[in-house]
């Protein structure tokens, strides 16, 4: 069970946990096969959208050909298209939260992840994310997480925006919490996670209050240390 007392803190570290499921999902851990195949895997996949060449990806993203290779394949199995679209995306995660409805906080994920705004999630898209989450430094996490929790990507995180969070997580997490939801417990926690962070109390989040107070806490920074070595 998910012990729900410092939720607003799990909040900005659910995306790195969560991320992790999705990945065995897409065969991130399969075993890695020689290298004599890598490029074949790019250049003869008869998929609707081709990835860009190897060499040009792990230029942009801090993973080995031998991880591209095996994160393509595992893309390429789940979405033989070459793209992820919405619907397949809420269905990945729904495996992993059957006893709760999972679909809004995929939908958050989702849009985090479609940086173009095109409704869809290729290949280039999955690695450039998966990058940052893994391999990037403390504030590029930050900011990639910010950039989740700013639904409305106006530059700040406002209360409603955290409700939304905060009920998407509820909502996935079901009848797996403790002590049990009640219909108030979001709410307490969102006022929590704005104690912490609305340095200046003006009712809003910016990214360098949101940085800089999770820089401060010793169990956010510990979390997010422990996805230094998933790959």
């Amino acid at each position: 069970m998910l012990n729900l007392d410092g939720l607003e803190v799990i909040a900005v570290l659910v995306v790195m946990g969560l991320f992790v499921k999705v990945l065995e999902q897409f065969g991130l851990f399969e075993p890695v096969g020689g290298e004599d195949s890598i490029e074949d895997d790019f250049e003869l996949s008869t998929v609707c959208h081709r990835p860009e060449g190897l060499d040009k990806l792990q230029e942009q993203t801090k993973f080995t050909k031998k991880e591209l290779q095996v994160l393509y394949r595992g893309f390429k199995n789940e979405c033989p298209s070459g793209v992820v679209n919405e619907e397949t995306f809420k269905h990945i995660y729904s495996q992993f939260f059957p006893q709760g409805d999972s679909s809004t906080y995929a939908h958050f994920l989702f849009e985090a992840f479609d940086t173009n705004k095109n409704g869809s999630v290729s290949f280039e898209d999955f690695v450039a994310g998966l990058s940052i989450i893994l391999r990037g430094s403390i504030n590029d996490r930050l900011n990639w997480a910010f950039n989740l929790y700013d639904l409305n990507k106006d530059g700040c995180i406002t209360k409603e925006e955290m409700m939304d969070i905060m009920r998407s997580i509820y909502d996935m997490m079901g009848k797996y919490t403790y002590p049990c939801m009640q219909d108030d417990t979001p709410r307490e926690h969102v006022e929590n996670f704005f104690q912490k962070m609305d340095r200046n109390q003006d009712g809003v989040v910016t990214i360098e209050e949101f940085i800089e107070s999770c820089q401060k806490d010793e169990n956010i920074m510990q979390s997010m240390q422990l996805f230094d070595n998933v790959i």
